[in-house]
């Protein structure tokens, strides 16, 4: 058995089935007083995913280690037996015998992931109003626009470009235009 204390260990879980897992030993924990003093903490891996959705950015979770369920817990006594006969579990990572505990810092690397992601949903803009660019894609490649408007969270912005003696607006993204150095 390894070393009781307060480690992190991995279960095996039904793929699929994770958050049931979780779920029932999160309501296990409130009816079962042994389990209640020795498990701290129920952990499932999650990331977060951007996607752009008919032109809206969409956030969802999804779960980063399909299959595994982390539990803080002390493996003491019956502890190990109560949890790795739960529905939908497979066992611990290392067997009922012997749980392999995860150090402490990968679980905070793991943790740190999810925060991290936040961190790099803030955008820089490269851009000022009334800044002069030139569009570097699309039908209008070529052209110089002063830009009139800036939008962060789409990551476009609205460049007057003069086409034929008019002034005309133009939707571009961020990548689209660079910078006129004089």
């Amino acid at each position: 058995m390894a070393e009781a204390g307060k480690n992190w260990y991995v279960m095996r879980a039904v793929s699929g089935k994770e958050a049931k897992l979780k779920e029932y030993i999160e309501a296990e924990l409130k009816h079962n007083q042994l389990l209640a003093d020795h498990v701290y903490e129920v952990l499932i891996p999650m990331e977060k995913h951007a996607s752009i959705r008919g032109g809206k950015r969409v956030e969802n979770e999804k779960i980063s280690l399909p299959g595994y369920v982390f539990v803080q817990a002390d493996l003491i006594g019956d502890v190990p037996t109560l949890l790795r006969f739960m529905p939908n579990c497979l066992g611990f990572l290392g067997g009922l015998d012997n749980p392999t505990p995860v150090p402490q810092a990968q679980i905070n690397r793991m943790l740190g992931a999810a925060e991290e992601t936040e961190i790099h949903n803030e955008v820089s803009v490269p851009f000022v109003l009334d800044e002069t660019v030139k569009v570097m894609e699309g039908p209008f490649s070529g052209f110089e626009g002063v830009i009139e408007e800036i939008n962060t969270e789409k990551r476009k912005l609205k460049v007057m470009v003069k086409i034929f003696g008019r002034k005309t607006p133009l939707e571009l993204g961020f990548m689209q235009v660079e910078r006129v150095t004089e």
